[in-house]
C-alpha cells in the first residue's frame, strides 16, 4: 500500500510506527515496523491479503533481506532464534505471525513454501534453515555466521530493509 508523503507524515505522527523503505527493482514500498521489539517487526493494516498475496509476501520478505524469522511472541522455539541472532549482533526481519492481520494465512503460505508449517520458520540468505533448534544447532557449529556474511549485496545495505537493532540493556 502507498501513501503520499503528506498522509504518510500524518500517520507517522499518529502512530507509534516507522517505516523502512525495501528496493524491489527500483520501486520503493512503505513497510510498518514496529521498533519496540529487537530487530523490525512487520505488521499489516489490511487483513485481507489471499493465499496468493501471502506467499508473494513472504517471497519477497525472504528475497530483500538478509535474516526473517517468521515468529509468534509467546513461541520459546521463536525466542530461541532471535537471542541466536542478538548474541552474534545480525541484523533480522522479525514477522510476527500472531500479530500480524495475516498471520494465519502467511502461515500457511510458509507451509507451502517449506513444507512445514511450525515457528518460527528462520530464513538466511533466501534459504529457509529451519526453526529455532536448527538455528541454534548451526551457530555452534560456527555455521550460521558465514551463511549470513554470505548474504546478497541488496540484503545487507541500509535501506535495504534489514533493519538494525541494538541489543537492549
Amino acid at each position: 500500500m502507498f501513501y503520499s508523503r503528506h498522509k504518510f507524515e500524518s500517520l507517522l505522527a499518529f502512530c507509534s510506527f516507522f517505516t523502512v523503505f525495501i528496493r524491489s527493482d527500483c520501486l520503493r514500498r512503505v513497510v510498518w515496523i514496529d521498533c519496540r521489539r529487537m530487530g523490525n517487526l512487520i505488521s499489516s493494516s489490511t487483513g485481507s491479503l489471499s493465499s496468493t498475496a501471502c506467499v508473494q509476501l513472504v517471497q519477497e520478505m525472504v528475497s530483500q533481506n538478509c535474516v526473517v524469522i517468521f515468529s509468534k511472541t509467546t513461541c520459546p522455539y521463536c525466542k530461541m532464534a532471535k537471542n541466536v541472532f542478538n548474541e552474534i549482533g545480525a541484523n533480522y526481519k522479525v514477522i510476527e505471525l500472531d500479530q500480524h492481520n495475516d498471520g494465519k494465512r502467511l502461515q500457511e503460505a510458509l507451509a507451502q513454501l517449506t513444507g512445514v508449517r511450525t515457528v518460527p520458520r528462520v530464513f538466511v540468505n533466501g534459504s529457509c534453515i529451519g526453526g529455532g533448534s536448527d538455528t541454534k544447532q548451526l551457530h555452534q557449529q560456527g555455521k550460521l555466521l558465514p551463511l549470513i556474511e554470505r548474504c546478497s549485496p541488496c540484503c545487507v545495505t541500509e535501506g535495504s530493509g534489514s533493519g538494525h537493532f541494538e541489543p537492549s540493556k
